[in-house]
């Protein structure tokens, strides 16, 4: 079809497609699923080959958190049943993270509840950072501690942390329906102080709280200016306990046109199946593969995700490989500092008409797909990785 070719050139040249290209891929049929995952993932290899890169997440601090974002089990309010615990010692971080470097991670993301860290807190996960890379030569470490204060991104990356990450999560227009003890301005100014000190920006989005068509692609073409390196793209988990319990509108298939559109806008950006994947995707995990380059491996900050051992079988049997930490992952004109306006063609159209709403789920809704974490960080049992 006439959209999908246009949208292979245009993203093995890295030029931005149009919002109404954007929107009319979140609009093709189950019917044209496989030509949308096809094309879409002649974009991924040119860019990543057959490389899967490996993350993995522990969470330093779990729960007790006073933001009330209406997705977070760990929120003000959450009625969750979650892990809660207060911050992990940067011995017992280190062997988590030694677990998930152990089971083929390049990454350790640190991550910890609340509004931001105290200047006592980023000495803490500076300690953190210190001994997982003392332990793990060659790992690349990510602290996510939420919203920073003036100093503390120069800390951090002299400290270690190769990047940071904190997500855009929604539209601007809707991100006050979402949170309300912060707005979508302040996420931004955390992402560019990251950059600004020179960590490698991670910033993405959580698809499946009700937004609209329109909003998936605001958020991505905001991301996009933002030019971070690497794009999560979690699918909301519908904790029992949180307002967004009931929220359950994507299928696999919607799953995948998302991820699908994410790549066409982010071409040489590193694209991440992050949290939901088996709670939505489910079977379709492999196809996600042609579509993205990097994912979490086993459990995430307070749900459980597939054995690590299946994560690594997966990618084998979808004919892809394990990217190593003598591998760069980002493409050499993105390693070489090469921005936005001087890389691709800012080629933006003008908003096209609403496509139709999603269907409302159905009553039989898989919530026994969300599994609350109970081992690993937190807890006296092994972790999965």
């Amino acid at each position: 079809m006439d959209l999908l070719n246009t949208l292979v050139d245009k993203g093995l040249r890295r030029e931005l497609p149009t919002r109404e290209e954007a929107l009319a891929v979140l609009a093709t049929s189950d019917d044209e699923l496989l030509d949308v995952v096809a094309a879409a993932g002649k974009v991924r290899r040119q860019w990543f080959g057959r490389r899967v890169k490996l993350n993995y997440l522990v969470n330093l601090k779990s729960g007790l958190c006073p933001e009330d974002c209406s997705y977070c089990s760990q929120r003000l309010g959450s009625k969750a049943e979650i892990l809660k615990y207060t911050w992990l010692k940067p011995d017992d971080a280190s062997k988590a993270a030694a677990a998930g470097v152990a089971g083929g991670a390049k990454r350790v993301c640190l991550v910890a509840s609340g509004r931001g860290p105290t200047d006592k807190d980023v000495d803490r996960v500076s300690e953190t950072i210190s001994a997982i890379k003392e332990q793990n030569e060659g790992v690349e470490v990510c602290a996510c501690l939420g919203l920073l204060s003036d100093g503390q991104a120069g800390r951090l990356r002299e400290a270690g942390a190769d990047a940071y990450n904190h997500n855009l999560n929604t539209s601007e227009a809707t991100y006050g329906d979402i949170c309300t003890t912060h707005d979508f301005s302040d996420r931004v100014s955390t992402v560019q102080q990251a950059q600004a000190a020179g960590m490698s920006a991670c910033s993405g989005l959580i698809a499946g709280m009700g937004e609209s068509d329109a909003d998936l692609v605001d958020v991505v073409y905001a991301l996009r200016e933002l030019d971070p390196d690497s794009v999560p793209v979690n699918f909301l988990i519908p904790f029992e306990g949180t307002p967004l319990a009931k929220e359950w509108n994507l299928t696999p298939q919607r799953a995948l046109r998302i991820l699908a559109m994410v790549r066409f806008v982010c071409p040489d950006i590193e694209v991440r199946l992050a949290g939901g994947r088996e709670v939505h995707l489910r079977s379709m995990q492999p196809l996600a593969l042609h579509l993205v380059n990097s994912i979490f491996l086993g459990d995430y900050l307070t749900s459980e995700g597939q054995a690590g051992k299946d994560d690594l079988a997966m990618i084998e049997d979808a004919g892809f490989e394990v990217e190593g930490t003598d591998t760069t992952t980002l493409p050499e004109h993105r390693r070489q500092g090469c921005g936005e306006g001087a890389c691709a063609s800012e080629d933006a159209g003008e908003d096209a008409d609403e496509p139709a709403a999603v269907a409302a789920p159905s009553e039989d809704t898989r919530r026994d797909l969300v599994s609350v974490r109970r081992r690993g960080a937190g807890t006296e049992l092994p972790p999965n990785a």
